[in-house]
């Protein structure tokens, strides 16, 4: 699923009378606490869905795939999501 998906999905949930601007406007108020929260805070735990977090990544030592020379790559950052039980369950 994607976001116009989601979107279209949200607006379905809300009633014939949503309108897909507003179903839009809601997805994406989601979307921005979520990432205000893991920027303040590193973690967002929804009950019943699941925890994003930030994850570090150290340096390590790559290869170009093109020319096969050995490379640093640097320490870096990512957002990692881990399921609840009860997700993974339904699954």
């Amino acid at each position: 699923m994607n976001k116009a998906e989601l979107i279209e999905a949200v607006q379905k949930a809300m009633g014939k009378e949503a309108t897909k601007r507003a179903a839009e406007d809601a997805v994406n108020t989601v979307l921005e606490a979520i990432a205000t929260g893991i920027k303040k805070t590193k973690k967002v735990q929804i009950i019943g869905f699941g925890t994003f977090s930030v994850k570090k990544r150290a340096a390590r030592m790559g290869r170009n795939p093109k020319t096969g020379e050995a490379m640093k790559i640097a320490a870096s950052k990512s957002v990692g999501f881990k399921a609840s039980s009860s997700l993974k369950g339904g699954l």
